[in-house]
């Protein structure tokens, strides 16, 4: 049976560090502009990049206003924060919020040296939305083809990425896209954060995008924080 077609946003939100009750509303307002059925939402976007920023829990009620976001545009938004883990362990993770709430669908895997608070996850995941299997990565884990081959296996029809640029390596986020349509033949998805924010990163890149399986570009945003755009996926 042939799936529907996905409709899917990339967003560049304007983040304030550490205010994760601004930057949710923020996150609301994308995903009731953007009406898409999942929007993609950068590398620890709720709290910016501020490795020391307090941990993030998937029932937080600063959360509320995604959550009734995308309850009322029929969303799914991958957002970005720091998650608690078993044991004591901390993790750069990718929260998969609905109408109904929302929980973590995804840890890092390769985590830099600079981020030694978190601990990796414990490997790949896949998230289904209406039939369509999204392979989830953030940042750091694109660099490695064993990781899209990990979450190939699982059995995948899209990468999504959340990811951290500087403006200077801008290049990199697209270089990695088309290696993996190129050698996974799937879509790729990368939301790529605008801005500033902690870690050095004074000017992010920017420039989130949607690749065909082809290695075309589908949809692709500016530099600039608060742009989102949006593509509609097709079987191919």
């Amino acid at each position: 049976m042939r799936r529907q077609p996905l409709v899917i946003a990339v967003a560049q939100p304007r983040t304030i560090s550490y205010d994760i009750a601004a930057n949710a509303a923020g996150h609301a307002d994308v995903v009731r502009s953007a009406r898409a059925r999942v929007v993609v939402f950068p590398e620890l976007s709720l709290t910016g990049y501020e490795l020391d920023a307090p941990a993030v829990a998937a029932d937080d009620p600063r959360l509320a206003p995604i959550v009734e976001a995308c309850a009322e545009a029929g969303s799914t938004a991958l957002v970005g924060a720091p998650v608690q883990g078993e044991a004591g362990r901390e993790h750069i993770a990718m929260l998969a919020v609905d109408g109904a709430g929302a929980h973590v669908a995804y840890r890092k895997v390769h985590v830099h040296q600079s981020e030694e608070r978190f601990s990796p996850g414990d490997g790949p995941a896949v998230l289904d939305v209406d039939g369509w299997r999204l392979g989830l990565a953030i940042c750091r884990d694109t660099r490695f083809p064993e990781h899209d081959v990990a979450t190939a296996a699982l059995g995948m029809d899209v990468y999504v990425a959340a990811v951290l640029d500087h403006a200077r390596d801008a290049h990199v986020p697209v270089e990695r896209a088309q290696r993996i349509t190129a050698d996974r033949k799937v879509w790729v998805v990368t939301a790529s954060f605008a801005g500033s924010t902690g870690g050095g990163f004074d000017q992010a890149a920017g420039g989130s995008a949607v690749w065909a399986p082809d290695g075309t570009i589908h949809a692709q945003a500016g530099i600039e924080a608060g742009e989102w755009v949006r593509a509609t996926l097709h079987n191919q």
